[in-house]
């Protein structure tokens, strides 16, 4: 993982892999290259994410997938303190983030914010991307966290 932080998947958890129908399957190998994906329709220049077969705007099928910066800001945050599953009984509190990404037409996607559980955090501050790859797993995954900008 970039930067020595710890991962923030502990064992027990499942390995994220694409649905079995394949519709995130760009996005999750995009992260395996250290590279954010977001879907954007050829048709109607409508942005979107999560990841889906049809355009959510005009109806298109098939949106196609644009590298973005790993940058936004924070929409919302919430400090967890209770576990949602059983392997993260001792991994809390952590902060999860609702990032907006001005380079894709400011969608927005949840994820982690790397740091102290208890920092200060604020509505509006600026995120850059953490690519977290564990490429020895089976099978082979990377998650994208996320750490504000001092």
């Amino acid at each position: 993982m970039e930067g020595g932080a710890v991962s923030y998947l502990p064992a027990g958890l499942s390995i994220p892999v694409p649905e079995p129908d394949g519709v995130s399957a760009p996005y999750w190998a995009g992260l395996r290259e250290g590279r954010l994906l977001v879907q954007r329709c050829i048709h109607c220049g409508a942005w979107q994410f999560g990841p889906e077969w049809i355009c959510h705007r005009c109806h298109a099928f098939d949106p196609a997938w644009v590298e973005v910066p790993a940058a936004g800001r924070i929409h919302s945050w919430e400090r967890v303190w209770h576990p949602v599953h059983p392997a993260l009984k001792d991994r809390g509190p952590y902060v999860a983030v609702l990032v907006e990404l001005p380079h894709a037409g400011n969608v927005r996607m949840v994820g982690n914010l790397l740091g102290d559980a208890m920092q200060d955090v604020r509505i509006g501050a600026e995120v850059t991307g953490v690519f977290e790859h564990h490429p020895d797993a089976s099978p082979p995954y990377s998650l994208l966290q996320w750490r504000c900008r001092t």
